[in-house]
């Protein structure tokens, strides 16, 4: 109850108490509860219910579903009231609700796409070396090589499957796109 009290002070005309308390009731979150009782998750409910309260156009979100449950998470990532631009870690989230990705790895962009293009769009290869160097230039973003062949990440998946109906080309997923992507830019 404070921080709502608090908030008023930030916020002033834009701050709507009726909405605070529908957000903690929402979260589960007691107004009578003292800030110290609360556990990390709760916390972190309570900042985004007073983030949320003043009805902003745009949040930006550092690691903000890693300590939610996934009810919780799930409602954040799917209100579409607000735009969100979200760092985190958690690439599930990111899978559910992202419109678009950007990569940053050490510094570096190493990418920014639709999310839905992205993840229609890139493959795993699984094959030899022989088979790897058939493929056409650019379509092989970054290979490892082990003792039983080649894991490739590759571009317009669908094109390499075509060319190689023999090999296995899965579906990336966006952890898989991440960590070839964070290999071929450590190399």
């Amino acid at each position: 109850a404070q921080v709502g009290r608090s908030m008023v002070g930030v916020y002033g005309a834009r701050w709507r108490d009726e909405a605070f308390a529908a957000y903690l009731r929402r979260f589960g979150l007691d107004a009578g509860k003292k800030l110290k009782e609360y556990s990390r998750g709760m916390r972190l409910k309570l900042s985004l219910a007073a983030a949320l309260a003043h009805d902003p156009e745009l949040l930006v979100l550092d690691e903000a579903t890693a300590g939610l449950d996934p009810v919780v998470r799930g409602e954040l990532i799917q209100d579409e009231r607000h735009s969100i631009i979200m760092s985190s870690h958690i690439t599930a989230d990111l899978e559910q609700v992202a419109d678009s990705i950007a990569y940053l790895h050490n510094g570096q962009l190493l990418f920014h796409e639709n999310k839905d293009e992205l993840l229609q769009s890139y493959g795993v290869l699984h094959c030899g070396e022989d088979v790897l160097t058939s493929l056409p230039a650019g379509l092989v973003v970054f290979t490892r090589r082990g003792a039983y062949g080649c894991e490739s990440l590759v571009r317009e998946r669908r094109t390499v499957q075509e060319l190689l109906p023999e090999a296995v080309c899965d579906a990336a997923r966006l952890d898989d796109i991440m960590r070839f992507y964070s290999g071929r830019d450590a190399q």
